[in-house]
């Protein structure tokens, strides 16, 4: 028998500087993928010819960004992870045809960050949320969790 994966949606009320924080961390996420993005489209023009020493390339991490932009260390650091892995998956998607091209991540539509449980860092406390860097917030919780709910990762969204 296979688990069933759930997703819960609550409303979350941070106070003014969690929203700044969140919004930090919108950008940075947008930051990394699209600075991500260029430099693979970059790599892909150069080495267009040459198809085995693309296949070769190491592509960068979100670490090596936060070694060239230091306001990248504000923020959470799944976060920045999860944006590889989005890109990648976005790649993947292309590649077998099922999605078109990667596009660059813009500030006008939705903006969100997923970021995932390690060592117990998100947790549901009386009405509040315990985020990695933004500590407690209160929550809208309008439903029951049941008990049993293993809780995987955590999706942030405007």
């Amino acid at each position: 028998m296979s688990k069933l994966s759930k997703a819960y949606k609550f409303r979350l009320y941070p106070t003014e500087e969690q929203a700044l924080l969140m919004h930090k961390t919108y950008g940075c996420v947008r930051f990394v993928y699209n600075k991500m993005l260029a430099e693979r489209k970059a790599m892909y023009d150069n080495l267009n010819d040459d198809k085995e020493a693309l296949r070769k390339v190491k592509h960068p991490t979100p670490a090596k960004y936060k070694q060239e932009y230091d306001w990248l260390k504000e923020v959470d650091s799944l976060a920045l992870a999860n944006a590889q892995l989005n890109l990648e998956k976005a790649y993947k998607a292309f590649f077998k045809g099922v999605a078109k091209f990667p596009t660059f991540k813009k500030k006008r539509h939705k903006q969100s960050y997923t970021t995932n449980v390690v060592n117990r860092n998100i947790k549901w406390l009386n009405g509040h949320i315990q985020l990695p860097k933004l500590k407690m917030v209160k929550m809208k919780q309008h439903r029951e969790i049941p008990s049993d709910y293993i809780l995987k990762s955590c999706t942030i969204s405007v």
